[in-house]
């Protein structure tokens, strides 16, 4: 059976260059990174030179970057770290009603603190107005975080000019870029980002390791307490077999930007026009400004999750959505916000394209899912009255 594996906003494969930059670390390089022994400070230069690398690959300097478990300790850190540290200033917060559910529901656990919280509504694409955006800043505003390119639909939001308003009334900004990074162009000096979180195993590198971005000069407080670790400001032993291979995979995806975003948008692209062929189906999310390796379609009168193990059994691997809130059973959060209602929002899919992936894949989609949907729509009386029968 032909195997398809369309989920890479879930996780990606490690690829074979990273993989053998990290084989070393785990069995020569295997000191601990704060010993003083030479096993040590081996490590150690392999962190300082992984630093170098990814503040190098993101625009900024090498002692704005600190090294995480992931996305969501990073999302953690920068929104509980710049609270927690500003709040004499202020203690009001905003964000948008899409993020991911690591800056939501740390937005929900703050406004448990005692912080205020305002949620941005979005757009029917999924994008935040920047009108919006600035009408909601106050006097007590300290910390904006919108994320960079949404994780189910893939709509990309006005990153730099949200980051202008927001410095325009001294506003901390963070985005999470976890889907963005490697597959957009991202310079956070130019860009004007002060925070930027990002997850290694989105990358083609591994799982466990992620960077937190912290423009010099912005204060926040560490939130994992123990030893004296990335300046004081995350304790916990360096994962240096992960800090080397999530510097090697952002190198490798900032390279191939080009060329494979060229590719991506065309296979994307592709289908996406053999999809909309199938009665009932809507594209979710921005059709330009998303990213190039993601399709979000709803497909009325039926569920997502009949859809997914339906293409399942013929080896295609998709979502439904985040691959955080793959065991609820609510309908997509973003989706509603965009203004979808239940019964729609219910029947979308995901399909997020990588590296591997090919035309003859694309077209093995487009050749098998109509059947699963039409298969499943004549089991659904709604679908039933929607053709007159």
């Amino acid at each position: 059976m032909k195997k398809v594996y369309l989920d890479h906003a879930a996780t990606t494969h490690v690829k074979s260059e990273v993989l053998a930059a990290m084989l070393p670390v785990f069995g020569q390089s295997f000191g601990n990174a704060s010993s003083i022994h030479a096993y040590g400070r081996e490590a150690r230069k392999l962190v300082e030179d992984s630093r170098e690398r990814v503040a190098k690959a993101l625009g900024a300097k090498a002692e704005e970057i600190y090294f995480t478990s992931g996305g969501t300790e990073s999302d953690n850190l920068a929104l509980k770290g710049v609270a927690f540290a500003n709040q004499k200033k202020g203690k009001h917060i905003i964000t948008s009603a899409i993020e991911h559910h690591a800056v939501l529901h740390t937005c929900q656990w703050l406004e448990k603190q005692g912080f205020e919280v305002t949620y941005l509504p979005v757009d029917e694409y999924g994008r935040v107005r920047v009108e919006d955006f600035e009408k909601a800043i106050r006097p007590d505003t300290i910390l904006a975080s919108i994320m960079f390119a949404n994780n189910e639909v893939g709509t990309i939001e006005p990153i730099e000019a949200l980051a202008k308003a927001a410095h325009a009334h001294n506003v901390i900004f963070h985005t999470d870029a976890v889907q963005a990074v490697g597959q957009v162009e991202i310079d956070v000096e130019k860009m004007g980002i002060d925070l930027l979180s990002m997850s290694g195993h989105k990358i083609y590198g591994p799982k466990g390791v992620g960077v937190l971005y912290v423009k010099k000069g912005i204060r926040f407080e560490a939130q994992m307490l123990g030893g004296e670790h990335e300046r004081r400001h995350r304790a916990g032993t360096e994962n240096v077999p992960g800090i080397v291979g999530l510097a090697t995979a952002l190198e490798l995806a900032i390279e191939q930007i080009p060329q494979e975003n060229a590719r991506l948008t065309a296979l994307r692209d592709r289908l996406i026009a053999g999809l909309s062929k199938i009665p009932y189906a809507k594209l979710n999310g921005h059709p330009i400004e998303r990213l190039p390796n993601n399709v979000n379609m709803s497909f009325s009168f039926i569920e997502g999750e009949g859809m997914l193990l339906s293409l399942d059994l013929m080896g295609i691997a998709a979502s439904s959505g985040s691959a955080c809130t793959s065991g609820s059973l609510d309908p997509s959060h973003v989706l509603l916000a965009m203004g979808l209602n239940h019964e729609t929002a219910h029947g979308s899919l995901r399909l997020s394209l990588g590296s591997d992936n090919t035309q003859e894949d694309i077209d093995y989609v487009i050749d098998k899912l109509p059947g699963i949907v039409e298969r499943l729509r004549q089991m659904s009386p709604l679908y039933t009255e929607a053709k007159g029968e």
